[in-house]
């Protein structure tokens, strides 16, 4: 199997709850909580593991919540290689108000990293053997890195080989496209929009958005992802969309995260990148229908990648 390095910048411990509805100062009763490891990278590898790859996960820890974070990925047999920091790792956590079905979602800033941490990270991805063929960075930056540490991530990328994939958000993301060099970038729609300075609110206009990035050279592959409407992708001399199938939404929480792990294991395994959005598509619409932070499971992401 090839090899996925996943690098986690602003790593957590995702805390989902249940409680009968929410208002304001009344004392909320509570489900028993629910912890996973997240943040993007952290949950890229996951799936990735999930669906057969092997994948490996980088991150900076400390405090509590880090140690918390390594004794929740060992118990799910994830490979993982955390960077000791001296800041404290954050908590992240979902509140699901059962009279209305919606969801809340609080995200804490996170630890600053210091110079030596953040090199300390670049020297663990730098340090792999067999070095990977994919590096996805994905998730926020932690307070203290600058969106130019994009550079350093792509130089490491060109030095071991690896393609560089990234799913950023605000000023990392926007330094990324701008800089190009990525193999693949993956934004939202209000992502797209942040980069084009426009919301596109047509198909026609997404297109178009996605054709102007890659004739900017922001990257080799956009991967448009469009939540229940599916995704829109395009390279230099293609654009496509795929439908997502129609499931049951119970919970959108690393969803995005989801597609991307699966879109980047099957270009891994050699398939066409078509069928690896797809792939991707059916992953993000089966982790929708699990609750609160839980991923997908294989066999409903083969079952909605087959059409059933």
């Amino acid at each position: 199997m090839t090899r996925i390095a996943t690098l986690t910048l602003n790593p957590a411990m995702d805390l989902a709850v249940r409680t009968p509805r929410v208002v304001a100062t009344e004392k909320l009763r509570c489900s028993a909580p629910r912890h996973d490891p997240g943040g993007g990278g952290i949950n890229v590898a996951r799936v990735v593991s999930t669906l057969g790859g092997d994948a490996l996960a980088v991150y900076p820890a400390g405090g509590p919540f880090g140690e918390m974070l390594r004794r929740a990925l060992d118990a799910i047999g994830l490979a993982h290689l955390p960077v000791a920091i001296s800041g404290d790792t954050r908590e992240s956590f979902t509140v699901d108000e059962q009279a209305s079905g919606l969801q809340y979602r609080f995200v804490l800033p996170g630890p600053r990293l210091s110079e030596q941490e953040r090199l300390g990270c670049l020297a663990a991805l730098r340090g792999l053997h067999p070095a990977p063929a994919y590096l996805v960075v994905s998730g926020s930056f932690t307070p203290g890195i600058e969106p130019s540490f994009f550079d350093e991530l792509l130089a490491l990328a060109g030095q071991v080989g690896a393609r560089l994939v990234v799913d950023l958000s605000g000023e990392p993301l926007a330094y990324a496209a701008r800089r190009g060099g990525a193999y693949l970038i993956k934004p939202s729609l209000n992502e797209l929009a942040s980069l084009i300075g426009r919301m596109p609110e047509s198909e026609r206009e997404q297109e178009g958005a996605l054709r102007e990035l890659i004739a900017a050279g922001a990257a080799e592959v956009i991967v448009l992802s469009l939540g229940a409407a599916g995704a829109l992708y395009a390279t230099g001399d293609r654009l496509e969309r795929i439908a997502a199938p129609s499931v049951p939404m119970v919970s959108a929480v690393g969803a995005g995260d989801s597609m991307l792990g699966a879109v980047v294991l099957a270009l891994a395994q050699g398939r066409e990148l078509g069928d690896a959005v797809r792939y991707g598509v059916a992953a993000g619409a089966a982790t929708v229908m699990r609750p609160g932070t839980q991923l997908c499971l294989r066999e409903d992401v083969e079952r909605l990648f087959r059409g059933g």
